[in-house]
Formats: C-alpha cells, structure tokens, sequence
C-alpha cells in the first residue's frame, strides 16, 4: 500500500491549491490519501479525480476537515469525535475526530489533533492534556475495534512532535509504532518567525512493516501563471507491507 497524508492548509488561496494538488494526485501512483483541513465539500469534489471511493462526512462543513481518498475498495467508513474539553477555542467549530475505514484488511485511521496554541508541550500545559484526551478516546476505540493484532495505519496532523511524551505513551497503548521514528525533519515549513519546527504529520502502524519520506516540499505551478506552495505542512508517503 503507497499511502499519503498531508495538512492541506485551511486559509490562503485555498481553491487554487486544491486544484493544483487535485491534479497531482491524479497522476500519482497513491492508493490511499489521508488530507486534513479541508473544510469544505466543495473544495473535496477538487481533490477526488482518480479516485473511486472517496470519505468525508458533512453536508457542507466537513467533519474534522478530513477527506479519505482510496484507489482500492473501502468498507465500514466512519467518523468519531474527540471529546471537547481544554480551552475554549475557535478550533472547535472544525468538530476534531477522526476517520476509520477498512483498505485491504488494514483499518485505516485518519486524524488531525487539535492544535497546540501555548507552542508548549510539557507535561503540565494545558494542551498536553487536551491531546492525551483526543490519543485516549483513540487509543480506547482502536481497542475495541481492532483487538491487538489487526494491521492498523493511524495518520495524519496529530500536532504533537515526534518522541514527546503523549505521543510515546499513544504508542506504547497502541502497539504502533513511527515509520519515521528517529527522523528529525520538520514536517511544518520552516519559516522566519519559526525556522526549527517539530514532525507534526505522522505514519503510526501495527501488522506493517516498510519506509516513508517527505513530500510536496517544493512550490508547484498555480493559477494563472503564478506558483506557490501547496500548503504550510509537508507531505509524509509511506510504502507499507
């Protein structure tokens, strides 16, 4: 399984960009595509070429801002809300969960985390316990759903970096483990006010065994003969076993 996930960037331009990575995916060799912050379902008709079996929930907000997109066979699709707890925040409105569905006998889980507003990941900030929170009711559900041994990919933007303490305790619950474990590259885009960021955007498996790498880095033609880049988050693909 070629599996991609990638925050496509809720603001700026977004139609354009959508467009432009519609067409990319359609030329790609991707079985499964895992997306976050695509917030509405007219923006998802622009991302779905090329693909038979497409997820979202929402009659026009989209659930989570997650679209699935799937070249092989889905089965038993669903979406699950976090618990809303922590600060009150804006951020709600998106209704953060995540996806499920079967590919292949792999259950498939796409999520996005909510975001870390503090830029602090201790132990005792206040979004720490929101992200243990949202890993708990995930980590509770995959108990229940796929038992300890079915294959299981859990992907996308968890908003919490590589190796911190919520995520490592995520993985010890889970069995899972990081494709990418040991990688230090940004997965967000290093910019001027931020030019050491962490790996928010993660390929978490059970049952599989292969490698990932990081993609769509570089600016791509838009409309109009303008270019730019395709979000403020890199791609992470994966080839899985």
């Amino acid at each position: 399984m070629r599996l991609l996930t990638f925050n496509t960037l809720i603001r700026g331009d977004v139609t354009a960009r959508l467009t432009a990575l519609g067409s990319l995916l359609e030329r790609s060799t991707y079985d499964v595509v895992c997306l976050q912050e695509v917030m509405f379902r007219r923006h998802a008709t622009l991302l779905r070429r090329g693909f038979r079996h497409v997820f979202h929930t929402g009659p026009v907000l989209l659930r989570g801002g997650l679209v699935l997109l799937s070249r092989r066979p889905v089965t038993a699709p669903r979406f699950v809300p976090y618990p809303t707890t922590g600060p009150a925040r804006a951020e709600w409105l998106m209704r953060k969960g995540f996806q499920a569905a079967t590919v292949d006998g792999v259950l498939v889980v796409n999520t996005h985390l909510s975001a870390n507003r503090d830029g602090d990941w201790s132990a005792g900030n206040r979004y720490t316990a929101v992200h243990r929170a949202e890993l708990d009711r995930l980590a509770s559900w995959l108990a229940a759903e796929a038992g300890p041994d079915r294959p299981v990919i859990v992907t996308g933007d968890l908003n919490v970096p590589r190796g911190k303490p919520a995520l490592r305790d995520f993985l010890s619950a889970t069995g899972l483990h990081d494709v990418l474990a040991g990688d230090p590259r940004p997965t967000y885009r290093p910019t001027p006010r931020w030019p050491t960021p962490p790996a928010f955007d993660h390929v978490l498996v059970r049952g599989l065994h292969g490698h990932a790498d990081l993609v769509l880095q570089e600016a791509v033609p838009l409309s109009h003969g303008r270019s730019g880049f395709l979000s403020d988050h890199y791609g992470v693909t994966a080839e899985l076993a």
